[in-house]
């Protein structure tokens, strides 16, 4: 035991030599892996110039012992990052792959307007596009994507719909690009949509404007 205790002292004795030397003779020579450039792959190049600009805080940190959680803050803060990937490619560069999110809708607050990414995250915009649909309301982010997942199980056409509309009771109403609007229930969303498209698929040839979802297995017509 008391020989086992001698060796610890020894190990951490020449520990303490060896880092002793690296703090008075060799961190000067630790100057080689700081950041001085930084390369960004999957945004457009006007967002990677402004992306970019906001990096460089971390230039001229040591590359090995850079905080992992001030570049994913960095990295998050920016609304059209669905994903990323950091890499550090020695002896002074850091290079950031992005995955951008894709834009599900469109949308506006307080007289801006947004689009609303997968990421859940609204970026705002100067224009708006023909193929998203729109979203009227004081919606917040679970109420749209609890919809697009009922959606997205089911075979209803996302790409379809060419407004949406939410209420403060929790409900969505829904207009497809040929002007049919659908009521939808609060809940039970995906068993709605089921029954819809059973019903649109055997009264193909029928022109209506309304369909009224509200009532559990009902479908109600209006013109």
């Amino acid at each position: 035991m008391h020989q086992q205790k001698s060796r610890k002292i020894l190990i951490y004795f020449f520990l303490f030599l060896i880092i002793g030397t690296l703090n008075n003779k060799n961190l000067n020579k630790l100057n080689f892996v700081k950041i001085n450039t930084i390369n960004i792959v999957g945004l457009e190049e006007n967002s990677n110039y402004d992306f970019i600009n906001s990096l460089n805080s971390l230039k001229f940190h040591n590359l090995l012992f850079i905080d992992k959680s001030q570049i994913t803050k960095i990295i998050n803060s920016n609304s059209l990052v669905e994903k990323f990937y950091v890499f550090k490619k020695y002896p002074s560069t850091l290079n950031i792959e992005i995955q951008r999110t894709k834009f599900l809708a469109q949308t506006k607050k307080e007289n801006d307007n947004f689009f609303l990414g997968a990421n859940g995250k609204l970026t705002q915009t100067v224009s708006f596009k023909s193929d998203l649909p729109f979203i009227f309301g004081d919606f917040k982010n679970k109420n749209f994507f609890d919809l697009k997942k009922a959606i997205d199980e089911t075979n209803f056409e996302y790409n379809k719909i060419k407004n949406l509309f939410f209420y403060k009771s929790g409900r969505w109403d829904i207009e497809i690009n040929n002007g049919l609007l659908i009521k939808l229930p609060k809940d039970g969303i995906k068993e709605s949509l089921e029954l819809l498209i059973i019903f649109l698929d055997q009264n193909k040839k029928k022109k209506i404007k309304e369909l009224d979802l509200r009532q559990k297995n009902q479908i109600i017509l209006n013109g």
